[in-house]
């Protein structure tokens, strides 16, 4: 009685665990490294503002990004921003993958090419374009974009255009390592 349990306890703690977490990170096979990728941007730290350049409300160019402390079997990386506190749900903002493995930022204004010069390839996002499409949230509270950064395996079997839904199934299997960073945006009342 006692083993059946423990076994049921065991079961009910990993369940309880397993939803908790949140869906990308359960495709992470090694969640615990030494030294955890880092996603940082010189246009905002975690947690703050995105200045308004980077919005709809601005040029609405992307953002800088730089990353480091990249597992060393990363053979390319990809690269999701989403709002998921829009009015509709999740709102992807950009869609970007086959980054090669040794790029390490990503400067501002990328331009909203399917392919960009090292190869990398650009999705849709929700505004139906390729490329970034900055916050443009309705007036009111201030909405979360989730900048999600992923190490992989390898390269994927994706053409341009993809979408978020495309490149969270192809990346299935294949994540290393993530790195997040989260920025706000307030539109006036």
């Amino acid at each position: 009685m006692k083993n059946c349990l423990g076994w049921l306890l065991a079961g009910l703690a990993a369940t309880v665990f397993a939803a908790a977490e949140p869906a990308d990170a359960a495709q992470l096979p090694n969640r615990k490294q030494n030294n955890p990728m880092k996603l940082t941007s010189t246009a905002f730290a975690d947690g703050n503002p995105i200045p308004t350049r980077h919005t709809c409300d601005g040029v609405d160019v992307s953002p800088p990004l730089q990353w480091s402390d990249a597992p060393a079997g990363a053979k390319s990386f990809a690269l999701i921003c989403d709002d998921p506190d829009a009015p509709v749900g999740d709102w992807v903002h950009w869609v970007i993958y086959g980054l090669p493995a040794a790029t390490t930022a990503l400067p501002e204004k990328i331009a909203p090419n399917e392919t960009l010069p090292n190869g990398a390839l650009q999705g849709v996002n929700d505004f139906r374009r390729v490329g970034y499409g900055g916050p443009c949230p309705p007036p009111g509270k201030p909405h979360r974009y989730f900048f999600k950064l992923y190490a992989l395996d390898a390269g994927l079997p994706l053409r341009s255009r993809g979408t978020k839904a495309d490149l969270l199934r192809a990346m299935q299997g294949h994540i290393l390592a993530q790195a997040q960073l989260m920025g706000t945006y307030q539109r006036a009342r």
